[in-house]
């Protein structure tokens, strides 16, 4: 790419210099606001404004920004989602509350790649068990909250270009009356493979004698192709109610994940939710809502772009190994908000059914054989949730609720774990949790609070079965993990400050951990496990329009059953910033950095992580309708990996994937 980053950026702080147009108050001092007065201490979100600003590819990448949160780099897209070391089925991650699930085995397509940046107003986060209104996530939860739309004729574009190729499309539409509007949208991404600091790509990280080292006319080939369009129409029969429905599908081809011995041909996704809503029935019922959703994923991979494809007596289709796999989600909710006595009684009923199939297909002896690595597997299950919150005076807000959910596992296919078709287990949990905010002076909430989450297995930790060397099979005798977790927070805010720090300390009954049962075997077993850790965030208003931002965060496990350190612990990482920002114009730089992770599971040969520093700068203009930002990622083009960089099941390849070198980009918008 031919762009010379440093003059871009002296020509947008010149445009802002330049610009007539009047003192427009900055973002930044409504998003402290924001957090400062309307998030609970264990609440964080991410705006919108903040992803368009950076060159992320994802929201999994861009809610790297978020005190607490990590994500599993696989390649140059589809970051995974990970919130103080708790991840995969130990948080949720929806949409509009709407559960969503990927299909892959190994993760190549987590929840939070199935939906567009373009799609989102805002991703809020709750850390721990304290979300009663859906079932498992006894990590956290994450919802991503889509975009609303406004009164008459609106709309927005962007075109963002960077390194590599790179390209992030978006367009917008709305139009609203007071009894009715409707949205349509659509997003298209690409990009060539990304260079790590070392000037090689993603695709030449293996050694030239591997097997799993990706063909000469693979390495430069696209890394990934996305189209996603959506849809949502709105319906206001009355002032105080209202209809809602939506629709989104994704295609994604040709997806490149260096950390697997597969990539993914194809990722096709279909998402459908409605909601009726209505407010201030009567003096007792303050809000009642009713949710029916669906959504399906079909994923296609396979090693069709590796050395191991090449064609053999054993191999004669254009892979020699493939895994074709499927799920799908469909559930209703009905919620209501009832004014109880001096306080507010929140409650609901839910169900959904997820079922998740996988057919693996090798090269085997001269012959292709199919596994069922995960036998057509069904999970229902039905809650029902209890939430009440008392004020007691002006200083004090009691919370506390409880939830029971029943579960029904059963596999419609079979396997070796799973003999006979029909084969079931049942499990039935409990969740509550009480929450106390203190605020003894204004601008200063202190929050403490108990909870008890849990999670059933899913079908894969259940399950799953694949041959190989080692053999990779579930275990049909999981427990739930319950987490049983104390957490303690201070936020202290005014107009133009806030501070929040806060520690977790949970204690995980039967946690579900991966683990090497033997050199011919991995598996999964129920242990007992700690977690503990904190974060420590801070936004400061300083004079002429400078901002100071820092952010800390730090987890550490163990496995109490072993006396060890658990897996895929994010080390200590944090950032540093300072930003100009007079509403028409903005400069940042920003200091990322990680500590050295040498607390590892040897049994699954994890190795230690170096520590590292790597330097963002942008800048940019808002001149009436139109935004422009021009940055550089890892200035310095440092090589340096995340500790989360690879993954450890059947077919993870030992080869970890670095991060992204120096990354130009640009980012254009245009609001109407």
């Amino acid at each position: 790419m031919n762009i010379k980053p440093l003059h871009l950026l002296a020509v947008s702080f010149s445009m802002g210099l330049l610009c007539q147009s009047a003192y427009a108050e900055s973002q930044i001092l409504d998003e402290i606001t924001v957090r400062g007065e309307k998030e609970s201490p264990n609440e964080e979100s991410l705006s919108i404004r903040e992803v368009r600003e950076s060159p992320a590819k994802d929201m999994g990448e861009a809610l790297k920004m978020v005190d607490g949160l990590s994500s599993v780099r696989k390649g140059a897209i589809a970051n995974d989602v990970v919130l103080r070391g708790f991840q995969r089925d130990n948080i949720n991650v929806l949409v509009d509350g709407v559960r969503l699930h990927g299909a892959c085995p190994s993760r190549m397509d987590p929840p939070s790649f199935h939906y567009d940046f373009a799609e989102i107003e805002q991703v809020k986060v709750i850390k721990g068990p304290y979300d009663l209104s859906n079932p498992g996530g006894l990590g956290g939860v994450i919802d991503a909250q889509t975009r609303k739309t406004g009164r008459g004729f609106g709309g927005d574009i962007n075109l963002s270009y960077g390194e590599w190729n790179s390209i992030n499309t978006s367009a917008t539409a709305s139009y609203g009356t007071e009894t009715y509007d409707g949205l349509i949208g659509y997003a298209y991404k690409n990009s060539d493979v990304p260079k790590s600091g070392d000037g090689k790509r993603l695709t030449e990280i293996y050694p030239s004698t591997s097997v799993n080292r990706y063909k000469a006319d693979a390495v430069d080939s696209k890394a990934y192709e996305i189209n996603t369009g959506w849809g949502k129409l709105g319906f206001n029969p009355t002032a105080n109610s209202r209809s809602e429905i939506s629709y989104t599908y994704q295609d994604a081809d040709h997806v490149l994940y260096p950390y697997l011995k597969m990539d993914a041909d194809y990722d096709k996704t279909h998402r459908l939710n409605w909601t009726y809503r209505i407010r201030n029935i009567s003096s007792l019922v303050k809000d009642l809502k009713l949710q029916a959703y669906w959504d399906t994923v079909d994923h296609l991979m396979d090693d069709s772009s590796r050395v191991s494809s090449t064609p053999s007596v054993n191999v004669t289709r254009p892979y020699s190994m493939q895994t074709d796999a499927s799920t799908h989600v469909y559930g209703v909710k009905l919620n209501a908000a009832m004014g109880v006595g001096p306080g507010t009684l929140k409650t609901g009923i839910d169900y959904y059914n997820r079922n998740w199939d996988a057919v693996n297909r090798r090269a085997m002896y001269l012959a292709y054989s199919d596994y069922a690595m995960i036998p057509d597997v069904s999970i229902d299950n039905t809650g029902i949730f209890g939430e009440y919150e008392l004020p007691l005076g002006n200083q004090l807000a009691l919370k506390g609720g409880l939830r029971g959910d029943l579960t029904w596992v059963e596999a419609a296919g079979t396997n070796t774990l799973v003999t006979t078709a029909g084969k079931s287990r049942d499990f039935s949990t409990v969740s509550t949790n009480l929450q106390l905010t203190y605020t003894p002076v204004k601008g200063l909430d202190i929050f403490t609070g108990i909870a008890r989450g849990a999670r059933t297995p899913d079908q894969q930790e259940l399950y799953l079965y694949l041959p190989g060397t080692p053999l990779w099979k579930g275990n049909p005798d999981l427990k739930p993990t319950i987490n049983h977790q104390a957490d303690l927070g201070a936020k202290f805010s005014t107009e133009r400050f806030y501070v929040n720090a806060s520690i977790f300390y949970s204690d995980l009954h039967d946690y579900v951990n991966f683990y090497q049962a033997s050199p011919t075997l991995k598996s999964y077993q129920n242990i007992h496990a700690t977690m503990w850790g904190g974060e420590l965030g801070s936004q400061v208003s300083l004079a002429y329009d400078l901002f100071l931002r820092a952010s800390l965060s730090y987890v550490r496990a163990r496995n109490e059953t072993a006396d060890t350190p658990l897996s895929e612990i994010p080390p200590l990482k944090g950032y540093v910033s300072l930003r100009h920002d007079n509403g028409t114009y903005f400069l940042e730089a920003l200091e990322n950095f990680a500590k050295k992770q040498n607390r590892v599971d040897t049994g699954l040969s994890e190795s230690t992580t170096p520590g590292w520093v790597a330097t963002d700068i942008k800048g940019g203009v808002n001149y009436r309708d139109i935004t422009l930002t021009v940055g550089i990622n890892n200035l310095f083009n440092k090589q340096y990996f995340s500790h989360l960089s690879y993954a450890r099941d059947p077919f993870q390849s030992g080869i970890k994937v670095p991060e992204n070198g120096r990354n130009a980009y640009f980012s254009l918008g245009y609001k109407f």
